[in-house]
């Protein structure tokens, strides 16, 4: 059954891998890029938290035009903008456009992910979505470290970097234009306030606050920060991949502690360990650049799965019916943190505090393990936490939990009126009898 199921979504995996190749190259490339036109930290920074509004926006509001034309159209059109968004900022060179075209690539960026990951979720049943899930965010992460890899052999400063994002994009259009599979449907999800979340779970609010804010710091700035250091480019693509690839090895084994144990102390230690890290790597200069490899890898081993912790952490709290409306609750919270985070961090190094950037992500997550820890002395560990079990989640890539979820509470009202039937059919299997 598994391998059916693999060979009927292998168009799926095929396109969203060369899109993951896209989303690691773009965001290096374009730091790198605007270090050279001189646009400076601050403005750079701006022009990255476009890409986070524009993946907010993708989020919400993308789904219900998908509806109106159908999947594949839209998939098409959305793949068609971003490469023409990528294309614009290699022609024209000016701050405000990239900012607009930012933008543009973050809706249509998500858009993708939102059609990809709901098409994928229709070909799944409940015994092999996890092992599907798995594989699908392990070929995102992966397509994230070969974008870092590719771009150390393409010249930032020229056209063909941009070039190669724009064909990648447009390869990916290829397998799901030709897939035959039944287009999905999508739900409307039931809204849960986020004052009502900050009540009932405080700390997955706060966590997806941080985290996304720390993420978007890091994919943002993080190339010219290491380029400030003295990285070259070739380098700064492994720092990148080194980072990825560290969080891509520990989210596994991390999720399974988790839901082993109480997961605010797993949190509590990931945060901890990841702000000793952090300090570790404000002190690092490129002379020991592969020493600063390994501790960045460690860096994205503790923090990447920081955020998945917090939602599945959040939905131990809460019943079926409010886990679809929390998760898109949680995404806008995290998706704000996105959109602060890069220029935050790009506003203290505009000032000549370049130390501050892994500084700053030090402060962060250690408010996020001091926090978890007094949450631990403020409430009992949730008595079952399978019923929100541990979910990987890619890099900077939210929609993927809300999707899940959005099928989880299709299931659950196709399993309650199931039940229903069965009770209505019963007494009229009795007088056959």
């Amino acid at each position: 059954m598994l391998k059916q199921q693999l060979r009927a979504i292998s168009s799926l995996l095929s396109s969203i891998t060369l899109i993951g190749i896209c989303v690691g190259m773009t965001s290096t490339l374009l730091s790198l890029r605007a270090t050279i036109e001189g646009f400076g930290t601050l403005t750079t920074g701006v022009i990255m938290s476009a890409y986070f509004i524009g993946y907010l926006f993708g989020t919400t509001r993308a789904p219900k035009d998908i509806r109106r034309v159908g999947y594949i159209r839209a998939f098409g059109g959305l793949a068609a903008l971003a490469a023409a968004s990528i294309l614009i900022q290699a022609i024209w060179v000016d701050p405000i456009v990239w900012f607009v075209m930012r933008f543009l690539t973050g809706f249509a960026i998500s858009a993708i992910f939102v059609i990809v990951e709901s098409w994928l979720n229709t070909m799944a049943d409940n015994k092999s979505r996890g092992t599907l899930l798995s594989i699908y965010l392990v070929l995102i992460y992966g397509g994230l470290v070969a974008g870092q890899l590719i771009l150390g052999v393409a010249d930032p400063a020229g056209f063909l970097a941009f070039a190669i994002v724009a064909l990648l994009i447009n390869l990916a259009l290829i397998p799901i234009l030709i897939s035959v599979t039944v287009e999905p449907t999508t739900h409307e999800p039931k809204k849960v306030p986020i004052r009502d979340l900050l009540k009932l779970v405080p700390l997955g609010i706060v966590n997806s606050f941080i985290m996304q804010a720390c993420y978007a710091m890091f994919y943002g700035i993080g190339p010219m920060y290491a380029t400030y250091i003295g990285l070259s480019v070739a380098q700064v693509s492994l720092f990148m991949a080194a980072f990825i690839f560290g969080g891509m090895l520990a989210q596994a084994p991390i999720g399974l502690l988790s839901d082993r144990y109480d997961r605010r102390l797993i949190m509590a230690v990931n945060a901890g360990l990841g702000a000793f890290m952090a300090f570790i790597l404000s002190q690092m200069t490129a002379t020991e650049a592969w020493l600063i490899y390994l501790c960045v890898g460690l860096l994205g081993a503790c923090i990447l799965p920081l955020y998945s912790l917090g939602m599945a952490h959040t939905n131990d709290f809460l019943e079926k019916d409010q886990m679809v409306g929390a998760t898109g609750a949680i995404i806008k919270v995290g998706g704000l943190g996105s959109i602060i985070g890069a220029p935050a961090v790009a506003a203290l190094m505009q000032f000549g505090a370049v130390d501050f950037f892994f500084l700053l992500i030090m402060a962060l997550t250690t408010v996020v393990c001091l926090y978890s820890l007094y949450r631990v002395t403020r409430r009992a560990k949730a008595d079952d936490q399978l019923g929100a079990s541990y979910a990987m989640l890619s890099p900077a890539q939210t929609s993927d939990e809300l999707l899940t979820s959005l099928v989880t509470e299709h299931e659950y009202r196709a399993e309650q009126q199931q039940e229903q039937e069965d009770v209505v059919a019963q007494p009229e299997s009795d007088a056959t009898r």
